[in-house]
């Protein structure tokens, strides 16, 4: 949609799979290693992952599997120790500060757990903040139809204080759109909502992915979410140990959520222990 910032270096044409659809994000068997005085800790440990343009895939995995650490590395906030990564066919795994910041301004939508909404700005003025940071104009414009997309029309106006938890994320979810990103990064997108507020949410994200064609990755320990979306890849001790599609992927609001057992019990049936016995190794 944009140009390049002036003097940076124009990315490749991202890699297409056999059907002609674009490789988003291809990460070729990337590590992160992290010094602490004479020790190191290996978080990352070869991991590799291809989405395509469209898809609508979930990262799950317990507490000190890599997640978080890949998360920051999808999202252009860290680099990895060795490895590549190309997003939308630039690899920016070597990219200086500079051109790390510009990728995150122009090919990544962020949406967090907390929102990150400044108090005292309007919700247009809050999405019109990438926008500004890319030297974009026409910002109002395409702030409101960005809020108009999510059901925010009526309330541009409004600060974060006179607006619900669920609007305050819708706010947070236009403004990911407004620069047309190559894929959406979010968070654990729900895990400040009530169950009401967090539907209608999942229901914009599905709507996205369904309707209008964005790809979408969400990083969630929530086995109930994770069922809404079409594909989960799991990791453990800084590996890949499986990726699945799911095979009838949940439709925001058509579903009552069931116990946290029953979830648990599906996601792992469906995705953790349906692949080949060398993957758990």
């Amino acid at each position: 949609m944009f140009g390049w910032i002036k003097g940076s270096k124009k990315a490749d044409p991202p890699a297409l799979d056999e059907n002609g659809l674009k490789m988003v994000i291809d990460i070729r068997d990337i590590t992160k290693t992290y010094e602490m005085g004479e020790l190191s800790l290996q978080v990352l440990k070869g991991v590799s992952l291809q989405v395509k343009q469209g898809e609508f895939v979930s990262i799950m995995g317990p507490s000190g599997s890599g997640k978080s650490t890949l998360m920051n590395i999808l999202g252009a906030l860290d680099q990895p120790t060795s490895g590549e990564y190309f997003l939308d066919g630039e690899d920016v795994s070597k990219l200086s500060e500079a051109d790390l910041a510009r990728v995150r301004n122009k090919k990544i939508g962020f949406v967090f757990q907390n929102f990150n909404l400044l108090r005292r700005t309007s919700a247009v003025r809050q999405v019109e903040l990438p926008l500004i940071y890319g030297g974009t104009s026409g910002r109002t414009k395409k702030a409101k139809a960005a809020l108009e997309s999510v059901g925010l029309g009526q309330r541009i106006d409004h600060l974060p204080s006179e607006l619900s938890g669920g609007q305050q994320q819708r706010v947070a979810i236009a403004r990911a759109l407004v620069t047309e990103p190559a894929m959406i990064l979010a968070d654990e997108p729900t895990g400040n909502l009530d169950s009401r507020s967090g539907t209608e949410v999942m229901q914009i994200f599905q709507q996205l992915n369904r309707v209008q064609g964005n790809t979408i990755v969400f990083v969630t320990h929530d086995p109930w979410i994770a069922r809404h979306t079409n594909r989960v890849v799991m990791l453990r001790d800084g590996k890949v140990v499986a990726d699945r599609l799911v095979a009838n992927p949940l439709v925001a609001g058509e579903a009552e959520r069931p116990s946290e057992a029953e979830e648990l019990e599906g996601v792992f049936q469906e995705a953790y222990y349906g692949g080949k016995k060398e993957e758990y190794n």
